[in-house]
């Protein structure tokens, strides 16, 4: 009797398994799909900043002075357009 019941969980453990590498194979290469682009906060270049549609670029803050920059330049996500009903 124990012998049965063994057999049938180790035949039901190995399905189990089967099935979720099956399962991970399908999903990774759903996920390998594109990668997307950088956030627009990572990008440090004015240049690489302006070409993207969805992020602008915030020039440096200079104190007139002193001459001295308070905030250094960067890059930021335009915001979202709202949509008119």
């Amino acid at each position: 009797m124990s012998n049965l019941l063994n057999r049938s969980l180790s035949i039901g453990a190995a399905a189990i398994v089967l099935a979720a590498l099956a399962y991970g194979g399908v999903s990774a290469e759903e996920k390998k799909a594109e990668p997307k682009p950088p956030a627009c906060r990572s990008v440090k270049m004015e240049a690489d900043c302006t070409a993207r549609d969805d992020c602008s670029w915030v020039a440096a803050s200079v104190d007139t002075k002193t001459g001295k920059e308070k905030r250094k330049a960067y890059c930021r996500t335009k915001p979202k357009s709202k949509k008119s009903s």
